[in-house]
């Protein structure tokens, strides 16, 4: 019986994923009302399928099949030309202390290329996610000084950005590899404000609804710089350290802003345009990486992921916190986890050829609401299914990445106007579908 033709498969895949990236960037991953807060929900630099399944960490963690755009010096250690494409899917319940909600989409989440140019230098180009933005909610808030009547405030919000970027790593001395990263990161995010006044005598004819449309477009470079050491701790296992910076960035961009009057059937009154193209910048703050690993150089690695960054001091278009008008504060992230082949080179059993991961994470999240932190807790775990066609010239592998977690609560904070403001708590699931294939270009294949 004839194998089906697994290679084919992934190529196809991939190059289905090359078919419809301009396309897939636009879709958010379902209803998240934190990425009303800044830019969205940032991608702060997790790296693709294979580190997803071990908790979002890989600062310091080589590998030489997939590709680790996570810290520009690890492509050093890519030995054949390989190209990955990973495709993601998120489900999640939203709640808050009175209500809930179910939603969730799949998108084509980055792709990568990367390839060895000699002994001591790599490059890679790709195209992977900023921030995204989308999220829809409703809050019912007292009139101050009309205690009859109540103001509906409709929040809307889509778009995102993404990054095209090429990098690079040099080995500069035995153990010590360095390298660098420049991105252009493009994009456009809607946001609107709805507000109607409701009062005793409303009715669908006489009431109003005052609408305030935000559209900004954001285009520019942004740098980052990394470093990875390796050493001995004796002749069966190996220390690596590692660490990453991404440099602030001043996003360029231009704004519209539009207020529009409309009846609640949404037919429009009047239409006034406050902002035409007016041009701005969105300070992103810097962001720092460090991380280490120990591994066997053969089929285990455990590692160490820290990071900070400095989210107090996002501004954009000189409003700090930006249009949602909410101050962030500084974000903190932690992750540990690793990898285990129980035998790369068995024959007679498959599934010791296979990868497991899994990995805990904690983050901070830049919303801190009555002053209280709030949390992105997760569980992650992952396979990687190398297929049987590979050979010593070229191979494919297909991996799996999953994460469990919650963000946020269901606290109440009740403010000194009389408003209640209700936490949102985020239950998701995470998914995502790797497609790795490596291949050593310019090799003249011989018959003998």
């Amino acid at each position: 019986m004839s194998q089906p033709n697994f290679a084919g498969l992934a190529g196809g895949l991939s190059l289905l994923g090359l078919l419809v990236a301009p396309l897939a960037y636009g879709q958010g991953l379902g209803n998240s009302p934190y990425s009303r807060l800044g830019l969205g929900d940032a991608n702060s630099n997790m790296g693709g399928v294979r580190q997803m399944g071990m908790g979002g960490i890989g600062v310091a963690a080589p590998n030489s099949t997939n590709v680790n755009e996570l810290n520009p010096a690890m492509l050093y250690y890519t030995s054949r030309t390989t190209f990955e494409a990973g495709y993601s899917a998120q489900f999640k319940t939203l709640r808050n202390n009175v209500s809930s909600q179910r939603t969730g989409s799949a998108n084509l989440s980055y792709l990568a290329l990367a390839f060895p140019i000699s002994r001591r230098w790599a490059g890679s180009i790709g195209l992977k996610p900023y921030s995204s933005v989308d999220y829809e909610s409703v809050t019912v808030d007292p009139v101050i000084g009309d205690p009859n009547s109540t103001a509906n405030n409709e929040y809307k919000g889509s778009g995102d950005l993404a990054e095209a970027y090429t990098s690079h790593s040099v080995r500069i001395a035995k153990g010590l590899v360095v390298g660098a990263s420049v991105g252009y990161v493009f994009g456009s995010i809607d946001q609107q404000r709805a507000t109607t006044v409701i009062t005793p005598s409303s009715t669908d004819a006489n009431t109003v609804r005052d609408v305030n449309i935000y559209h900004v477009h954001y285009s520019d470079f942004a740098f980052r710089t990394g470093i990875h050491y390796r050493g001995k701790v004796n002749d069966k296992v190996n220390f690596n350290l590692g660490g990453v910076y991404s440099f602030q960035s001043n996003l360029n961009g231009e704004r519209s802003i539009s207020q529009n009057r409309e009846t609640l059937e949404q037919l429009q009154l009047s239409s006034t345009a406050l902002e035409t193209d007016a041009p701005g910048k969105a300070t992103v703050p810097a962001l720092a990486q460090v991380g280490v690993s120990f591994d066997n150089n053969r089929n285990w690695s455990l590692s160490l992921d820290g990071s900070r960054q400095e989210w107090s001091k996002f501004v954009a278009f000189g409003e700090a916190g930006g249009a949602s008008g909410v101050l962030l504060s500084d974000t903190y992230r932690g992750g540990i986890g690793g990898e285990f082949t129980p035998d790369p080179t068995a024959v007679d059993n498959y599934f010791r050829r296979v990868t497991y991961r899994a990995g805990l994470s904690v983050a901070q999240l830049p919303y801190r609401p009555g002053g209280n932190t709030l949390y992105d807790r997760a569980v992650s775990w992952g396979f990687a299914f190398p297929l049987p066609t590979a050979t010593p010239l070229d191979g494919t592998t297909i991996s799996l990445g999953f994460i469990y977690g919650q963000r946020g609560n269901t606290d109440v904070q009740r403010l000194s106007t009389g408003v209640s403001e209700r936490n949102v708590k985020e239950d998701y699931v995470r998914m995502q579908l790797g497609v790795t294939l490596n291949n050593r270009w310019f090799i003249k294949r011989r018959i003998e």
